[in-house]
């Protein structure tokens, strides 16, 4: 299981395992629960780099990111290792 510590967003971490370039399970940790269990379930299953193509440069509001722009980059943060 990675964790990844979120910043400038609503959620406080999330939680993801994958299956080589598959995501398998995606968990975030505090955040609208309707919002990210319905993209964490939407993720599941999906080519890491598809997700991320999605995710990445969602806004939150006026905020510059988002808790799916944040999975975002701890997906390309787990790949890179």
């Amino acid at each position: 299981m990675l964790v990844y510590k979120t910043k400038d967003v609503c959620s406080q971490e999330i939680r993801f395992e994958l299956d080589g370039d598959v995501i398998k399970h995606v968990e975030f940790i505090g955040g609208c629960s309707g919002n990210t269990q319905g993209v964490a379930r939407l993720v599941e299953g999906m080519k890491v780099t598809d997700a991320i193509a999605r995710l990445e440069g969602i806004h939150c509001g006026p905020r510059p990111t988002s808790c799916p722009d944040q999975l975002a980059r701890a997906l390309k943060l787990a790949m890179a290792q």
